[in-house]
């Protein structure tokens, strides 16, 4: 106390759009870094016998073990080494021993496609010692989800029945890129069916000699005389070009919409339920085991298609980040080498870690929302109106003659000027 007063102590209270920001940040989560929330891959089988034989072939399907399409050792060792090469990639990000709620496979329903993904899980998941059911046996059974080939919508391409992409591959063979090889390869097509004994060899058809040659070149058969090195590169150009007729050359984006789209919309909805947080379960790796074509039909949707066919046992991988500020990203891979990393796969007009959203908005023009409607051709549904109209019109026009006949028959049953007399009329007359 000091002159008879008291003092009177102050203290500075804290502004009040400090403590809000305070509140705000204490609330937020603690930045956890960049982390790997989902995977979706997609394969190509492993090695295999060709599909088949041309009719001079002197490896016909008696020469393979297990007949034509079937995978060989070869091909479950590639797939074997995919399978440890993506357990290296993810180990950590999947748990060591198979647990069937963080991933899901998927083939189609083909022998090759099917032993591949069986020979993947195996190099994927070797068995620890709780999950051998025999002590001889380091393998353990991991489930393979299929469809019957006739009802496969989401693997196999090209998809059919679709009139409209048939339309679309009539208008690619009056493209000038189209007509022009055909000019430019017609002699050696020429040479091909001669010596094949195939009646019709196209632009289209020619690669089922090339697998063939291929198939037994890989498996050191001794190939007949006329298969030069210049052969088998000319062959080879021309089976590239057959895949790049399927899916593009001409309108490759609405090619896309009625194709590889179909697969990629899938992917974004996996994608997209990964990424929301109100998902109760959601798998971290979803493996669909398939074809070169498979492969060609999503990458040329996606427009990373290099030109060239996948090689056995390549893998397109899609991975799903959450970042430091909590959204999210994607990040695409090809792995198309064995013994080498997957090399990055930038979607046009996106940075390597392309942000879920843009990656959305870039992939929606060949993405169908109707794919059955977009499948019909524009005549034929104005035939079908026709149809309609013609069959109404009919109908009008066929109870119009009947009305008119009824008027006929009544007019002649009672001439004009006629009236019947009654007979009391005849005696007042």
């Amino acid at each position: 106390m000091e002159g008879g007063r008291k003092r009177r102590r102050r203290t500075r209270s804290t502004p009040f759009p400090l403590l809000l920001s305070l509140a705000l940040w204490l609330l937020l989560p603690v930045a956890q870094g960049r982390s790997l929330r989902f995977v979706t891959l997609l394969y190509r089988h492993g090695d295999r016998s060709p599909v088949k034989a041309y009719p001079r072939d002197p490896y016909q399907e008696s020469a393979w073990p297990q007949g034509f399409g079937q995978l060989s050792l070869e091909g479950m060792q590639q797939q074997w080494e995919l399978g440890r090469a993506l357990r290296r990639r993810y180990d950590g990000f999947l748990n060591s021993s198979y647990n069937r709620q963080e991933i899901y496979i998927r083939s189609t329903d083909f022998d090759r496609t099917l032993m591949s993904a069986e020979a993947n899980l195996a190099g994927l998941y070797p068995p620890e010692d709780h999950q051998m059911f025999s002590p001889n046996i380091s393998w353990q059974p991991i489930p393979v989800h299929t469809v019957p080939d006739s009802m496969e919508r989401l693997l196999k391409f090209p998809l059919s029945p679709c009139p409209r992409y048939e339309q679309l591959q009539n208008e690619t063979r009056q493209t000038a890129e189209y007509v022009n090889k055909t000019i430019q390869y017609m002699q050696f097509l020429e040479m091909v069916a001669n010596r094949t004994g195939i009646q019709d060899v196209s632009l289209e058809s020619v690669w089922s000699v090339y697998d063939t040659l291929f198939c037994e070149k890989t498996h050191e058969m001794q190939l007949p005389d006329w298969v030069t090195p210049e052969v088998m590169i000319q062959l080879k150009q021309l089976k590239d070009f057959s895949f790049a007729f399927l899916f593009g050359i001409h309108r490759r984006v609405e090619k896309a919409r009625l194709q590889g789209g179909v697969l990629l919309s899938q992917i974004r909805k996996n994608l997209t339920l990964a990424a929301n947080a109100s998902t109760p379960h959601h798998f971290k790796m979803l493996m669909y085991s398939a074809h070169d074509t498979t492969l060609v039909a999503l990458q040329m949707a996606l427009d990373v298609y290099n030109g060239r066919q996948a090689p056995y046992a390549s893998c397109h991988i899609f991975e799903l980040y959450q970042e430091d500020d909590g959204n999210f990203s994607v990040e695409m891979f090809f792995r198309n080498e064995s013994g080498k990393e997957p090399y990055l796969l930038q979607l046009p007009d996106c940075e390597q870690h392309c942000p879920l959203l843009k990656f959305m908005q870039i992939t929606e023009p060949v993405i169908s929302e109707d794919w059955k409607h977009e499948c019909e051709i524009a005549s034929t549904m104005k035939d079908t109106e026709l149809i309609v109209v013609l069959t109404v019109c009919g109908s009008i026009l066929f109870l119009l003659t009947v009305l008119l006949l009824t008027v006929l028959f009544r007019s002649k049953s009672h001439p004009p000027g006629y009236r019947h007399v009654s007979s009391k009329e005849e005696e007042q007359s």
